[in-house]
């Protein structure tokens, strides 16, 4: 039986981490291969970073370097940027996928091209800027996916195609108004709490939606705060982990941990999410109580009430059922 492959696209990490804004200007690469804005000293374009008007065409070059020693053949496209669903990393379509922004426009004078070992090639591209276009940004990336598709883990008749590809970053602003848009969706606290209030440290998990509603790339910075039973602090705090970028019309689902939430309490959660020119918040009530010793309480209670009125029915019966004073005449 003919083997049969299941393809994986493999994105470098270069292209899909996320970077400080504050780290040192590097070509994405994965290790065999870099793909970088040509310049005229490696580094010193880390990212394209263009703007153009609707209707126009811009042109620029990208370089990609073999650091391997053999030459190595890549497809070069031009590939839509997204945020990862897990953690809303960057990352870029497929060239399998549908284009409707900057990957579209991209079009590499060559899309293939060789580099021999330990050399780079660089390869001129145009962007061309439909007339329609939405103003705003339109992230993407400059791809090289590497033509091998190397035979990875399986067994039988089904075995694992991997390819893998780098991507130089695409920023580009089309012009026109731009309008920053959050918002805080689907927030919602679970709780994970000791049977026995005392017997461990109780966990809380608040789980949310950042959702950016408009044209133009966000930093987002998240805030949470929790209150108890009369306005009492009960949690302050900066969310990490948070993606550095939140591109135009893209959500993302993100989790933060409380350890040490409430055992015994009644209060509100609020959720504050920040960036350049908008600031949205969303809250959530919860209700912290033992319920084991609330149950053997209620239980207890309800035992003792049931225990008075069978007295009380008791004691009624026993003196209907007394002696009775006759009656008669002589």
């Amino acid at each position: 039986m003919r083997t049969l492959y299941v393809l994986l696209l493999c994105t470098a990490l270069a292209l899909l981490g996320q970077l400080p804004a504050a780290a040192p200007a590097t070509a994405a690469e994965n290790g065999e291969w870099a793909v970088y804005p040509a310049a005229s000293r490696l580094g010193s374009r880390p990212y394209f970073y263009l703007s153009a008007d609707p209707g126009t065409t811009l042109t620029d070059r990208v370089t990609v370097t073999n650091k391997t020693a053999a030459p190595l053949t890549f497809l070069l496209y031009g590939a839509d940027a997204y945020n990862t669903e897990r953690d809303g990393g960057f990352a870029v379509r497929t060239r399998q996928e549908k284009q409707t922004g900057a990957g579209a426009w991209i079009r590499p004078a060559r899309d293939r091209v060789t580099v021999p070992a330990r050399s780079a090639v660089t390869v001129p591209y145009t962007l061309t800027v439909p007339a329609d276009a939405e103003p705003g940004d339109h992230p993407g990336a400059v791809v090289a996916l590497d033509e091998r598709i190397a035979r990875g883990g399986g067994g039988g008749s089904v075995a694992l195609g991997v390819q893998r590809a780098v991507g130089a970053r695409v920023y580009l602003r089309v012009g026109g108004p731009t309008v920053p848009a959050l918002s805080v969706e689907d927030l919602t606290l679970s709780q994970d709490r000791p049977l026995v209030p005392g017997t461990r440290t109780s966990v809380a998990t608040v789980t949310y939606t950042l959702h950016n509603r408009g044209n133009v790339t966000l930093n987002p910075k998240v805030a949470l705060t929790a209150e108890g039973l009369f306005g009492r602090t009960l949690l302050s705090r900066d969310l990490d982990r948070l993606p550095a970028e939140l591109l135009p019309r893209q959500k993302i689902r993100l989790t933060a941990r409380w350890a040490g939430s409430p055992q015994l309490d009644r209060g509100e959660v609020t959720l504050t999410a920040t960036a350049e020119g908008v600031r949205e918040s969303a809250r959530v009530s919860f209700l912290a109580l033992p319920w084991l010793p609330l149950a053997v309480l209620v239980t207890g209670a309800a035992g003792g009430v049931l225990a008075l009125r069978l007295r009380r029915r008791r004691a009624g019966g026993a003196a209907a059922d007394g002696p009775r004073e006759a009656v008669g005449g002589h």
